[in-house]
Formats: structure tokens, sequence, C-alpha cells
């Protein structure tokens, strides 16, 4: 589905991404993980048509991103780290909204159905809380019923119900055949959610594979934890005791 090969940006004399290849299976969940300034959001920036690269080549649902950047952007979903949405409109107005600039005529109330908002239609985007604002921006990545959708950090500021509910939200995105790249820095996320991760780290991808097959290459080496492992976190014991249904996040 996406195909990347020796991707480079610079910006003046500075490597941002150097030389980059991976490539993205259709109907995958692949993320993107490393510290801040790895090169992580300019890479996704760039396959989402928002950045211009230095070199190297990048196809999207077979089209070339040089040749048919307009071709692309009517087979993707992109939410960003921030969202831009006006306060003062309702979800349905936002939604009939999206569906000019995309030229489509969706189902506002279906739509928020699927992200478990439909109770909040006629709400003020401005009164939501962080989880439904999360989730509201996904749902307008969907109006163009894309291939792709791309996440950037969808979790971040959540609390612990409102991740595992946009986990769930994610996983069920991905049911329903859409290919989804999402950059975190949670790791128990990247685990629990993606298919294969890709580690960069200073402009280069140092490790790509399956999250399982990685930790098991970190074991063979005979990396041992200083802290004795349980069978559940703290964040078990949080959802547990105060629930993972849906309350207002």
């Amino acid at each position: 589905m996406i195909k990347v090969s020796d991707l480079k940006k610079s910006y003046n004399s500075f490597q941002a991404v150097k030389g980059i290849s991976f490539h993205v299976h259709e109907g995958e969940i692949f993320g993107l993980l490393g510290p801040n300034g790895a090169g992580k959001s300019t890479t996704l920036e760039i396959m989402e048509t928002l950045r211009e690269k230095t070199s190297g080549e990048i196809t999207i649902g077979g089209f070339n991103l040089d040749k048919e950047p307009n071709e692309i952007k009517k087979i993707i979903g992109v939410q960003l780290q921030t969202s831009g949405f006006y306060p003062g409109l309702k979800l349905v107005e936002l939604i009939e909204l999206f569906n000019g600039l995309y030229n489509k005529k969706v189902d506002p109330l279906e739509l928020l159905k699927k992200v478990n908002l439909e109770d909040k239609a006629k709400s003020l985007y401005k009164s939501l809380s962080g989880g439904q604002k999360q989730r509201f921006s996904i749902a307008t990545t969907l109006i163009n019923d894309p291939k792709i959708i791309f996440l950037d950090e969808p979790t971040t500021g959540l609390d612990p119900q409102a991740r595992r509910n946009l986990w769930d939200l994610i996983k069920n995105i991905r049911s329903q055949g859409t290919t989804v790249i999402i950059t975190t820095h949670y790791m128990d996320e990247a685990e629990y959610l993606c298919d294969r991760v890709a580690i960069m780290d200073e402009g280069r991808i140092i490790a790509l594979d399956k999250p399982d097959k990685l930790i098991d290459e970190l074991l063979a080496t005979g990396f041992e934890k200083q802290k004795e492992t349980k069978g559940a976190n703290l964040e078990d014991v949080f959802i547990n005791l105060t629930g993972h249904g849906l309350r207002g996040e």
C-alpha cells in the first residue's frame, strides 16, 4: 500500500531524514516510533503531501507522490497532532463543512456513531472533553472513505480510559480494511496496536519488525529488566477500578 525508498529531507545543512526505506502492507497498522527530533513526524507529513521531500521516491496506493499528489489526497485521511476545528460549531455542522470540502455526502449521525459520539451530535466542539475531541478528529479522517489514515500521536494527553477506548476505535477502523499509519511515544500503545513498527533515531530507521520479534531479539541478547515484571501494571489497576466504558472522556 505504501512504499518509501531512500527518503531524505534536509533543511539547509541539517538532515532531518537520512535516506530511509520501508513499506506498509494493505490493512496493517504500522507504527513510526522514535524520540522527539527523530524525523518521524517529518516522514509522516511528507507522505501526507503536507511537506516537500528533498529526494527519494514514495508511492501510496499505487500513486507516485511526485506525479500524482492529488490522487493520493483522495485516498488518505489525516489526523494531525493539533486540530483547528471551529470551536463554536456543532459536530453535525463541522461534518457538513467537511462534506463540502470533500464534495461528499456523509450522514453526520452515522459517522458519529462509528466513533461513539452520536449523543454529542448537537454539542459544540469546544464543549467536548479531550478524548471526545480526538475521536471526532479521527471521524473527520473517515469522511472521504480513505484507504489509508495517518494518526500523529492521537492519544497524547488522554487519560487511561480514553486511550484504551481510542485503541479500540483504531482496531475497529483497521478491521474494516483501512491501513493505519501511527506515530506515538507510548510503547505499550505501539505494542498493542501495531502489526509492525519502525524505530527511528536521528533521521534513520534503526529497527523494523513486529513488536514481538523485536522483543524476542532483545531477550536473546541476555537482556533482563532490573525490576521483576508483574502480570499487570498500575494502568490495569486503574482501568479495573474505574471501568473501561466510555465516561465522557
